[in-house]
């Protein structure tokens, strides 16, 4: 069950992993199974494991005063789970982590996760790979909520993860972009005819 795993940390960080590593990864991490709307983490609670997903579909959102779900991000095959702040620092979280498919997880806790950092050089330097990348990730999804139209969200949607607009419904895909499924529908339309 751990292979999709450790092929994602060796292609992240460039790096081989042994057998006895391999071993010692597997003995960190626990294997997840949830069904299509269940949670892997819900508003209050603390991030007490990460999540690698092995297979499925996830959401990571908060709920307004107004009761209006707002989708921070996704998460698919290959693709880290988990609320960063509230795990690193073991605060209550604001967000709802809920599956979207029947999902497979490797889940590993904050010290069986820092074990590893400390002695798996493969796992060192894909936290510092994904780090840089997250970071990369986050400025750019900031810039694209204060200074881009509806229609090059949408775009850029389109062209960095066009997946998703099959695998997930218009209105999460609106709720992640930050506009109505009504500006959504219009924007679609506009991207056919051109």
């Amino acid at each position: 069950m751990t292979e999709p795993l450790i092929k994602y940390l060796e292609a992240k960080s460039g790096l081989s992993v042994s057998e006895e590593e391999s071993s010692l990864i597997a003995s960190k991490f626990s294997v997840k199974k949830l069904l299509r709307k269940q949670y892997l983490l819900q508003e209050g609670d603390i991030c007490k494991q990460m999540a690698f997903v092995v297979k499925g579909a996830a959401r990571m959102f908060s709920i307004d005063e107004k009761g209006h779900e707002h989708i921070l991000r996704f998460g698919v095959e290959g693709w880290w789970l988990g609320d960063y702040e509230s795990y690193m620092l073991q605060v209550p979280t604001k967000f709802h982590i809920e599956m979207l498919e029947e999902s497979e997880l490797l889940v590993s806790s904050k010290d069986n996760f820092q074990a590893l950092v400390d002695t798996v050089p493969a796992v060192a330097e894909m936290i510092k790979v994904i780090d840089k990348q997250n970071f990369i990730v986050t400025q750019k999804r900031i810039h694209a909520a204060i200074s881009l139209t509806a229609e090059e969200r949408f775009e850029n949607l389109m062209e960095v993860y066009p997946s998703f607009l099959q695998r997930f419904s218009q209105s999460m895909i609106a709720s992640y972009l930050g506009i109505t499924p009504e500006t959504l529908s219009r924007v679609r339309k506009n991207a056919v005819k051109r």
